[in-house]
């Protein structure tokens, strides 16, 4: 039997709620001998500087470097606005992605039959959409220098952010999204700005090229990031694999996921480099959404995202595809059912709790697994 060091990062708001319905799935996995988990739990976030004094232990750090995945909660919360900036809780991820190497986010979204209605978009827009955002993660204007405010000579202040990308920053961002079209749609979308930015120019040069020196059997579009977000509103079943920089990524994916109804439902994966000896990556998993501190521990919050990222830590990073399709049909059962959370019932539709749901989906899963 298979054996997986497992970390559980729960942080703040609902993180803490909905990582306890992923506990009892992978507690079920553990006893069917489906595989073996060796589980570790930590603070992250708000959480840990409360605890602590900084977003996330250096010791936390160091058992996530030893895990074969690691699940995450979600962060912050009014409580923490005026922390110092370099320990704010979302300082805690941003450690973790660039600590661990997660370059490549994949982010799908997805429509469920039973929930198309919910879409702020008409049914046939959306029913059926499967699409995935492959967003880079480690470079852009999120982490390029200088980044600063400044107070000019005559009072006034001017903020910088700089956008930074090289070739091989594209190039494996590139290849994470035409790998993963071949096993999907064989079709490849790329987002930039090429007209106003020189980094676009050079993200659209170097896609270009990596499609066609490796991947000429994928189809290969590129898109300006503005009318992609017009055409995901539109049209989103056009595309199958986008692929973008990080800030288009974050700004894009966020409008993907609403085309499903509820930010509740998207579960996302943070990957790193493939380590050449194993074949494995370090890798981190998280549900899309906030901590939405409004709801926080009143049992409403939407699991399904959070039970969605175990699901692909199951495919990613411990070959369970058979224990992951299972989960993605114990998923889809209970939708079909009727079964509901607040944040994707109908108007007067009874809503299920937290742990309601997630016990909907572990005795569905039961079912799958045989």
């Amino acid at each position: 039997m298979a054996s997986f060091n497992l970390l559980l990062l729960p942080g703040d708001g609902i993180g803490v709620e909905v990582m306890g319905e992923v506990q009892k799935l992978v507690s079920f996995l553990d006893r069917q001998g489906v595989a073996k988990f060796a589980v570790e739990k930590d603070l992250v976030g708000g959480a840990a500087y409360d605890a602590h004094g900084v977003a996330i232990t250096d010791a936390a750090m160091k058992t996530a470097l030893a895990s074969d995945a690691v699940l995450f909660g979600a962060v912050g919360g009014p409580k923490w606005d005026k922390v110092p900036y370099q320990h704010r809780p979302e300082a805690g991820l941003l450690r973790l992605r660039k600590d661990l190497g997660l370059f490549a986010n994949l982010r799908p979204a997805i429509c469920y039959p039973a929930l198309a209605d919910a879409s702020s978009l008409k049914r046939e827009i959306v029913e059926g959409l499967d699409i995935v955002i492959v967003r880079e993660l480690t470079g852009g204007v999120y982490f390029g220098e200088p980044k600063e405010i400044v107070t000019l000579e005559n009072g006034d202040k001017r903020a910088v952010d700089t956008q930074i990308y090289t070739t091989p920053e594209i190039e494996r961002i590139a290849r994470v999204a035409f790998e993963l079209a071949r096993k999907r749609g064989n079709k490849v979308a790329s987002a930039e700005k090429r007209n106003v930015m020189r980094s676009g120019v050079l993200w659209n040069e170097v896609v270009t090229r990596v499609h066609k020196d490796e991947y000429p059997d994928v189809k290969l579009e590129h898109v300006l990031a503005d009318n992609c977000a017009m055409q995901l509103v539109r049209n989103p079943k056009q595309y199958d694999v986008l692929v973008m920089d990080n800030l288009f990524g974050d700004v894009l994916s966020d409008i993907a996921a609403m085309l499903t109804g509820s930010l509740g439902m998207l579960p996302s994966a943070s990957l790193g480099a493939e380590d050449k000896a194993t074949g494995k990556r370090k890798a981190l998993y998280e549900p899309v959404h906030g901590s939405a501190p409004d709801i926080a521990g009143k049992g409403l919050a939407n699991p399904l995202a959070m039970i969605g990222s175990l699901g692909m830590a199951l495919r990613y990073s411990f070959g369970l595809g058979d224990a992951a399709d299972a989960l993605d049909k114990a998923i889809a059962a209970v939708l079909a059912s009727g079964g509901r959370t607040k944040d994707i019932a109908a108007t007067g539709q009874n809503a299920l709790g937290t742990i309601e749901m997630g016990d909907a989906v572990l005795k569905e899963f039961q079912k799958a697994l045989g």
